[in-house]
């Protein structure tokens, strides 16, 4: 099973640790894409602080970020899964997973990256700020121009195992799953179940969207679940306490979809 995450938007940033080997990450065959966007990014804050701003969408409360990317190649590195924060990593709580949880989630999840374009937990990385929204010079608009690489690297990271995609909308343009993969592929909405008059109303959620899809991960890592299909994914979900409905059933050009339904959000 290979999970796809989005980043978060805040990271905790490394009180010490040994700066970052670009050469160590996984997914090698990202290393000449990643050298060129943390060339460029280091550049642009390197030089004038209000471009570099406008450029990354930093309000001035954020300009200490400028700063902070133009220091990547000298400051600590940790691993990412210690690096991002946020609602859905403090749900999925990977501090708290034993050994062997967590021994799973190394091998199962894949952080995308604006930077980076994608990251294991394991990977060690400095706290950074560059969405994959951004239009980034030389390089442009990183979606795109993750899209490219990452069509050459994916489909061997996926194996021939379960996709489990919880990536948002900007993190999923950087690849989308094709070909034989797209069929083992399944995302997850999440949708509260409400009585309105009487009646069962149901609305998507978006806070509360990334607290259910980190503690959904937790669980399946606690559990040891491996489900190699979507289908055994539905199974596994609700033998964990999950209401799962499958609303689209994935084809060779569309993956399936999930609805985890919740009367609750917190």
């Amino acid at each position: 099973m290979l999970v796809l995450l989005p980043p978060s938007e805040g990271k905790a940033a490394p009180e010490a640790g040994a700066p970052l080997e670009p050469d160590a990450l996984s997914l090698p065959g990202l290393a000449g894409a990643r050298e060129a966007v943390l060339a460029a990014l280091v550049e642009l804050c390197a030089g004038d602080e209000e471009r570099a701003a406008e450029v990354l969408g930093l309000s001035r409360g954020l300009r200490g970020e400028v700063a902070k990317n133009a220091a990547l190649r000298t400051s600590g590195a940790r691993p990412a899964g210690e690096v991002y924060t946020g609602v859905l990593f403090d749900n999925l709580g990977l501090a708290k997973l034993d050994e062997a949880a967590y021994a799973r989630a190394e091998r199962s999840l894949l952080v995308f990256s604006g930077l980076w374009g994608a990251v294991r937990i394991g990977d060690r990385i400095p706290s950074y700020r560059c969405s994959m929204g951004v239009k980034l010079p030389p390089v442009g608009a990183l979606g795109p121009y993750w899209r490219k690489e990452m069509d050459a690297v994916l489909p061997e990271a996926a194996g021939d195992g379960l996709v489990l995609d919880l990536r948002s909308s900007a993190y999923a343009a950087a690849w989308k799953p094709a070909g034989a993969v797209v069929e083992r592929t399944a995302t997850v909405r999440v949708l509260q179940e409400r009585e309105v008059d009487g009646v069962p109303k149901r609305s998507v959620v978006s806070h509360f969207n990334k607290a259910t899809k980190g503690r959904l991960v937790r669980d399946l890592l606690n559990a040891g679940a491996e489900p190699g299909s979507p289908g055994e994914l539905v199974d596994a979900l609700a033998g964990l306490g999950y209401r799962v409905e499958v609303s689209v059933r994935g084809t060779a050009r569309k993956a399936w979809q999930l609805d985890v339904i919740v009367t609750d959000v917190h």
